[in-house]
């Protein structure tokens, strides 16, 4: 699209960018400005941060030296003749204690408060006199309160007498108030240094504790995977292995007399084994959602006790299962504890009792517990002997305490064995399993 012709004797129209370029033609000499401007702050400020980096390289007993070899020239080039020798003396008495200021300031404090107390009998002003200001500063900066208040009731004192002394009539107090500001602001630096230095440390010393910490909650943290994960896989491994031992067992038995049992107790043995590889990945937390397996084997509950139940019939163990209230409302995580617990009790059973013996599960469940019963009629087992954390009973009392429950396991009076436990649904440690 073409734009209109102008009409004769008017400006032709100013296209858009047109007047872009010339709103930054006529901004370009400001930018350049700002540019240059910046360079040149930039090209200042590579010295300061050259002296700056070197200085901070040097050792502090090189700064330390640097003062009384200037007040030592100061003197040498100043002072008459006639006057140098005791001026020298008594400005080395005053600045060359400043050297081991870091490592005794106060007793080097003392030794330069006594030199100008010599150089206030003696009459003689000098520009040494900063030392003192130096001494108490490293005072303020390295001693405690009383250290810093002494010296500064010191050099108060000092003040005063060299005030009267040397200060002309009438013009006592503007003389005593500046020298009184600045040993004021040179004990207040040296106590802000010595404030910083404290909290700087204690924020290191925090860090340090935080890092340490941290490292011992990861470390528990750690510790804690391990034993869920031993645990899984010890209750996993052992009941589908124990299942298919008997399930081989009953195959060979049956494999002249009655093919067809066999067969199905292969099958049966074929199905666990991939069950068990399937409750492995999902206890590894390496099964993804999206693999097939993870629906048709879902995270087992109490919905999947009659299951249990079938399969404990099918190796050699006829269970029954009684499930009293619904469980639908019940966490999966508690789900799960009950599952693994009537699988470990049940595992048990099976390899620790004779052919013939029944066993009964009973789960109760309610709004904020849930009871679980395993019984079976077969012979006390002889009780176990102390066995590491996470592995057969040990391994169902964390589960139960992990809901704040107990869990009971022993011979019953009857005859037979019972495991007893009750989860607390409400407790904090639900949580956490």
């Amino acid at each position: 699209m073409t734009e209109a012709a102008a009409e004769p004797g008017t400006a032709p129209p100013v296209r858009h960018r047109d007047r872009v370029r010339r709103a930054w033609t006529a901004g370009r000499p400001a930018r350049y400005a700002a540019r240059a401007s910046a360079r040149a702050s930039a090209r200042a400020a590579r010295p300061l941060s050259a002296a700056r980096r070197w200085g901070s390289r040097l050792p502090p007993v090189v700064w330390d030296a640097l003062l009384p070899v200037l007040l030592l020239v100061n003197i040498l080039t100043t002072q008459a003749p006639h006057g140098l020798p005791v001026a020298a003396a008594l400005t080395a008495a005053l600045a060359l204690p400043l050297l081991w200021r870091r490592r005794a300031p106060l007793t080097v404090f003392g030794v330069v408060a006594a030199a100008a107390f010599v150089q206030w009998l003696l009459g003689v002003q000098l520009p040494a006199d900063v030392a003192l200001l130096v001494a108490l500063y490293t005072v303020a900066a390295n001693a405690g309160r009383r250290g810093t208040l002494l010296a500064g009731a010191v050099v108060e004192a000092g003040v005063l007498l060299a005030c009267l002394r040397w200060t002309a009539d009438g013009a006592f107090v503007t003389p005593f108030v500046a020298v009184t500001a600045m040993a004021v602001a040179a004990a207040v630096l040296g106590m802000n240094v010595r404030t910083t230095r404290a909290y700087l440390v204690a924020v290191e010393e925090r860090a340090a504790r935080l890092e340490h910490q941290q490292e011992q909650q990861a470390r528990l943290a750690v510790a804690e995977e391990r034993t869920r994960i031993t645990r899984e896989m010890h209750d996993i491994v052992t009941h589908n292995l124990s299942v298919m031992v008997a399930l081989t067992d009953a195959a060979v038995y049956a494999q002249h007399r009655a093919p067809d049992k066999a067969t199905a107790a292969m099958l049966q043995i074929s199905e666990t084994g991939r069950q068990a590889l399937t409750d492995m990945r999902r206890s590894l937390g390496v099964l993804r959602t999206d693999e097939p397996d993870a629906e048709r084997h879902p995270l087992p509950g109490i919905a999947q006790l009659q299951a249990l139940a079938d399969q404990m019939c099918a190796a050699g163990l006829p269970t029954g299962l009684e499930v009293h209230g619904g469980h639908t409302r019940i966490p999966a995580t508690a789900q799960l504890t009950v599952y693994r617990l009537v699988q470990e009790a049940l595992t048990n059973a099976l390899k620790h009792t004779p052919p013939g013996t029944h066993a009964k599960v009973r789960v109760r469940c309610s709004a904020g517990t849930v009871t679980v019963a395993v019984t079976d009629s077969g012979p006390c087992p002889p009780l176990p002997g102390p066995t590491p954390s996470g592995h057969g009973i040990p391994g169902m009392r964390e589960r139960a305490a992990a809901y704040g429950g107990k869990l009971r396991a022993g011979p019953l009076p009857g005859g037979g064995w019972g495991v007893h436990a009750r989860l607390d649904l409400g407790s904090g440690g639900a949580a956490s399993a």
